[in-house]
């Protein structure tokens, strides 16, 4: 090391603001160092492997997984955002399979809802765009370093993944419209699931859409420290947005278009009672509340640059 790294390392370290933000893994090691411990070095490994990462770790690992979503090309964007909205209508195809051939009893939607995941899991875990998924990653990026250039970048990912992930779900909602898989009685069951989820107004769409957008931003705030439980926190907090009827702008997506095929439910309907106040929904709870509520635990942690 020369004398101007050192000098550098020896003004970080006299810097009060930078001691006054060590944070308690730094507190441990001082105290390890200085003080030792009576556990052996394997227990002490075991201890720091099990210990889940701290929120700033978190945010960071996030942060820069929307720093390359935005950065993505334009058509990388759009077949992956396509793929998804195919990939999630496995979501609502699963579901009315569970429903088509379990009994009709109360305790059904109990099991039937675990089919709703299925679309969710090959979206996150395949890594395709989904609408609702980049809207916190994108968004933090934004908040740290408040831009012109960084919303211009996020209006273009969101609209361009929005619109992918819209065309996707019309694909798969005709598919279920027109019985493609000629399997009547889970076509039924799908069109049964989707007059449902169509049944609520407007507002009561906004806020089911605002608890969806926050279930999901969950998703992806949670995934870096489940490690190897990932496939369980998707499937667990997917499973809570079927079950407590929720709205998500994707899925739903691919319920509305079914109908629409169908000739139950008129275009103008749709965008009024389900596209509008879900997608509202979707952004304010999974952008504006989460991404924020996010932003604001590890902001005084953060540099002058946001880092």
């Amino acid at each position: 090391m020369d004398s101007q790294d050192r000098r550098r390392d020896d003004a970080h370290d006299d810097d009060p603001d930078t001691n006054s933000r060590r944070h308690s893994n730094d507190v441990t090691e001082k105290r390890l160092e200085h003080e030792g411990s009576t556990l052996t070095e394997t227990e002490l490994h075991e201890i720091e492997r099990r210990l889940s990462l701290r929120p700033l770790a978190i945010y960071e690992l996030v942060r820069q997984e929307g720093e390359d979503e935005l950065t993505r090309p334009l058509a990388s964007l759009w077949w992956s955002g396509l793929a998804a909205g195919l990939s999630i209508g496995f979501s609502v195809f699963t579901q009315a399979v569970l429903r088509a051939y379990l009994p009709d009893t109360p305790w059904r939607p109990l099991i039937e809802c675990w089919g709703y995941s299925v679309g969710f899991l090959i979206v996150i875990l395949g890594r395709q765009q989904l609408f609702t998924e980049i809207t916190l990653t994108a968004t933090l990026p934004v908040l740290a370093r408040p831009k012109w250039i960084g919303v211009k970048a996020i209006i273009r990912l969101w609209a361009m993944v929005f619109i992918a992930n819209m065309a996707g779900t019309a694909v798969f909602g005709a598919g279920i419209a027109f019985d493609a898989l000629h399997t009547p009685e889970i076509t039924d069951a799908a069109l049964a699931i989707a007059r449902e989820a169509m049944e609520a107004g407007p507002w009561t769409t906004l806020m089911r859409g605002m608890a969806a957008g926050w279930l999901i931003a969950t998703v992806v705030w949670v995934l870096p420290s489940a490690q190897n439980a990932g496939f369980f926190v998707i499937a667990l907090l997917t499973y809570l947005i079927a079950l407590f009827h929720l709205s998500h702008i994707v899925a739903g997506s691919v319920e509305a278009m079914a109908l629409m095929f169908a000739g139950e439910l008129m275009p103008h309907q749709a965008i009024w009672s389900f596209y509008l106040p879900a997608l509202a929904g979707n952004i304010l709870g999974g952008s504006a509340l989460f991404a924020l509520i996010s932003y604001g635990q590890v902001a005084p942690e953060l540099d002058q640059r946001g880092n």
